[in-house]
Order: structure tokens, then C-alpha cells, then sequence
């Protein structure tokens, strides 16, 4: 169950006082939110998503392919992604230096859809991610968000081209699903 705390009201360091009981803790521009524990269906397109992406982005040297407890941070807000790939950075990188994510990967659920179609379509291409995907098992479609372009929906093939990767990456949505 979606449950949004007192709204635009909250701050990260009331976010980090939070109890590690189990449930995801997202803050997005105020509100808090908590998500309960993820469907069997959601864990095993992460899953297909990750084994798809992993050997790509090793052979890209992109960086590396980052799980929830992972974070983006920005103006106040911290959001942890189903999936992200982005640089580790230099030594010492904290997940308010880290550098912005090539991609970030939601994975609706009944608990998640108005967010991640919503606040988390704003919010991530406003700090700076390069490409935001909505994964949708209802519809078997993932929607491709992308920093001043009109949002792309694709039902069978995804083409991943990162600025800094040589080669593209064609993800069959029939792998996903």
C-alpha cells in the first residue's frame, strides 16, 4: 500500500531517522513515502533487466548497475530506484556527490504507479538523469523518459545508447516480460 506522509513537509534528515523496518523510505520534494515489500513478478523483471544490462555496461565501462539502497539525491529529495547504472565517481563519492545516473529503472507496482509516472517523471530528469525507463508488466511496455525529448513508449524493443558507450544495446521487451 501507497501511503504519502504529511505532505512537503519532511526533510532528509527526518528521512534518515526513519526505523530500518523492513519498508522502502522515499522522500520526493517534501513528501515522504513508504512502499512495502515488492511483488515476486516486480524482483524477476529487475532481474531479466539486470542480466541484460550487467554485461553491457562492464563492456562499456559505464560504470555499474546499482540496486535499491542505491540513491539519487537532489534539492532535498531522495529517491532509490529499482535499478540504476551510473559511475561509482572518485574515492571518497557520497550519494550527494555521486554522478548522475545513464539510467534509472522503475518497475511499477499498484503501490508505486501515480509516482513513478508522476513525481519521478519530473524529478529525475531534473537531476540531470540521462534516461528514466517505467516499466509496466500490466501493459508489457516500458515508457522512456528522456531530458527535453517527448517520452517514448516501446512494446517490444528498447535502444539503449548511452553518450559514452561505443555500441547499442537492443533490450527485447519479450526478455523482460
Amino acid at each position: 500500500m501507497q501511503m504519502a506522509a504529511t505532505s512537503g513537509t519532511w526533510t532528509l534528515d527526518q528521512l534518515h531517522a526513519l526505523p530500518d523496518d523492513g519498508n522502502k523510505y522515499e522522500l520526493v520534494r517534501g513528501d515522504l513515502f513508504v512502499t512495502p515489500a515488492p511483488s515476486h513478478e516486480h524482483e524477476m523483471i529487475l532481474v531479466r533487466l539486470t542480466n541484460l544490462l550487467q554485461p553491457y555496461v562492464a563492456a562499456q565501462n559505464l560504470g555499474f548497475v546499482f540496486h535499491p539502497r542505491a540513491v539519487v539525491r537532489y534539492e532535498g529529495s531522495e529517491a532509490e530506484p529499482d535499478l540504476m547504472v551510473r559511475s561509482a565517481g572518485p574515492p571518497g563519492t557520497d550519494w550527494d556527490t555521486a554522478p548522475a545516473p545513464l539510467l534509472v529503472v522503475e518497475v511499477v507496482s499498484p503501490a508505486t504507479r501515480d509516482r513513478d509516472y508522476g513525481m519521478k517523471r519530473q524529478l529525475y530528469p531534473d537531476a540531470d538523469v540521462a534516461e528514466y525507463w517505467i516499466v509496466d508488466a500490466d501493459t508489457r511496455a516500458v515508457t522512456i523518459v528522456r531530458r527535453g525529448v517527448a517520452d517514448a513508449v516501446e512494446h517490444y524493443v528498447i535502444r539503449w545508447a548511452p553518450a559514452a558507450a561505443a555500441a547499442i544495446l537492443d533490450v527485447k521487451l519479450s526478455d523482460v516480460f
